[in-house]
């Protein structure tokens, strides 16, 4: 991927969708304290406490463009002239089709993690007392992001100054002079970005559970379960089919059965195709920091105490990334066998994302059965150069657990394409303005 950037000049169609989720999540604290409780007290502390938050993000994007683009100078008819010059001279006929469709992109930041610093302390309480602090914390974190793209583009793109008839013409030199045929085709496809980054790298939770300093014969009990997950899927679709006909043509002229010089002259004949295809990206940065300074501590506690501490702290990260990058149509009976198609023996074979058909053409001219004293017939043909260029890029997944890249190297879903091509130049040499 090159850092060239590409404008497209005209856009025909285009079709963008961008979600974005910023939730920022405070970090918490919860303190919980038993003490200067008398004898024989019984003391009870019981929190639940549970967090979630869930990211939904889809995208479903059907694009399809169908262009018919023609310009047309020739199929100019000079015949049956008697006693004069000839000549027919045609203009230059110049295409242009510059297709952009952008769809589906979603950016989900939750910061935080609900990182919870918990510090519970049962101190200094009374003969024979019964003392419990129990914590349940649970924090889930759920990111989903979806996105399916359908795009077709059917073009259909000729330039013509060809086809030009003089025939049967007697008594004065017969011309046929056609001009440039150009045709130029930019079609550009971005489809399907996901952008997720959970938890900000601030740091983690911080765990301190005592006792201390208790009576005799007292019993003392700590329960904590500290239960936090994250699930992130990231899920991406792209079918993309590209059906370009490019033809330029200067061709094709006859001058025939002439009675003077008979002289055929075409200009040149350029078709360019540029197709740059983007899909299926992912980049997740999961960075909830880890649970920090964990403490426990019975110290200082009386004759016969019963003093219990129990702490499960749980941190779980799923994370998952797929991409699905097919092309053109399914193959009957199966239609989602793998983008396969049957190739009419009773096989399947892959379609092709890219179907183009290219031609620039300066020949086919007749000049043919004619008669003359004052010089030779002449054709001479202009130069016909096709060109066609495509890029592919597609599913790329990127997983970071902290210190990851600020920007993930992600395209930018808008019109200032950072892509491979640099379409203003493309468009200038085609058209012959490069400068």
């Amino acid at each position: 991927m090159t850092s060239l950037q590409k404008k497209v000049t005209s856009a025909i169609a285009a079709g963008a969708l961008l979600l974005q989720v910023a939730l920022p999540v405070l970090a918490q604290s919860t303190t919980l304290v038993i003490t200067g409780n008398g004898a024989e007290s019984d003391s009870d502390i019981n929190v639940a406490q549970t967090t979630t938050t869930t990211v939904v993000q889809n995208n479903t994007a059907n694009i399809s463009n169908d262009v018919d683009a023609d310009a047309d100078t020739g199929n100019n008819d000079a015949n049956y002239n008697t006693g004069g010059a000839v000549s027919i001279s045609t203009g230059d006929a110049a295409t242009g089709v510059a297709i952009s469709n952008t769809a589906n992109s979603n950016v989900a930041e939750v910061n935080g993690c609900c990182d919870a610093d918990v510090e519970v302390e049962i101190s200094e309480n009374g003969y024979k007392s019964d003392n419990e602090a129990n914590l349940k914390l649970n924090t889930a974190t759920n990111v989903f992001q979806n996105n399916s793209a359908n795009i077709k583009n059917d073009v259909d793109a000729d330039s013509d100054t060809g086809d030009n008839d003089a025939n049967y013409n007697t008594g004065g030199p017969v011309s046929i002079e056609t001009g440039d045929a150009d045709t130029t085709v930019l079609i550009a496809n971005q489809a399907n970005s996901n952008w997720a980054k959970v938890g900000d790298g601030s740091g983690g939770a911080s765990v301190k559970l005592k006792i201390v300093g208790n009576l005799a014969e007292s019993d003392n009990d700590i329960n904590l379960l500290f239960d936090r997950s994250l699930t992130l899927t990231q899920d991406n679709y792209a079918n993309i089919k590209n059906d370009v006909d490019a033809d330029s043509d200067t061709g094709k002229n006859d001058a025939n059965y002439n009675g003077g010089a008979v002289s055929i002259d075409t200009g040149d004949a350029t078709v360019g195709v540029g197709i740059d295809n983007m899909a299926n990206f992912n980049f997740a940065d999961l960075d909830c920091g880890c649970i920090l300074d964990v403490l426990a501590k019975v110290a200082g506690n009386g004759y016969k105490s019963d003093n219990e501490i129990n702490a499960a702290l749980l941190d779980s990260k799923l994370a998952f990334q797929s991409n699905e990058y097919l092309c053109g149509k399914y193959g009957y009976p199966y239609p989602s066998l793998f983008g396969l198609e049957l190739d009419g023996y009773g096989g399947y074979h892959k379609k092709a994302c890219n179907d183009v058909d290219a031609d620039a053409d300066t020949g086919n001219n007749d000049a043919e059965k004619n008669t003359s004293w004052s010089g030779d017939p002449s054709i001479e043909t202009g130069d016909a150069a096709t060109l066609v260029d495509i890029e592919n890029t597609a599913n790329s997944n990127v997983l970071v657990e902290g210190g990851g890249p600020a920007f993930p190297e992600l395209p930018d879903f808008d019109f200032d394409f950072d892509l491979g091509f640099n379409w203003l130049l493309w468009w200038g040499l085609l058209s012959g303005n490069s400068s």
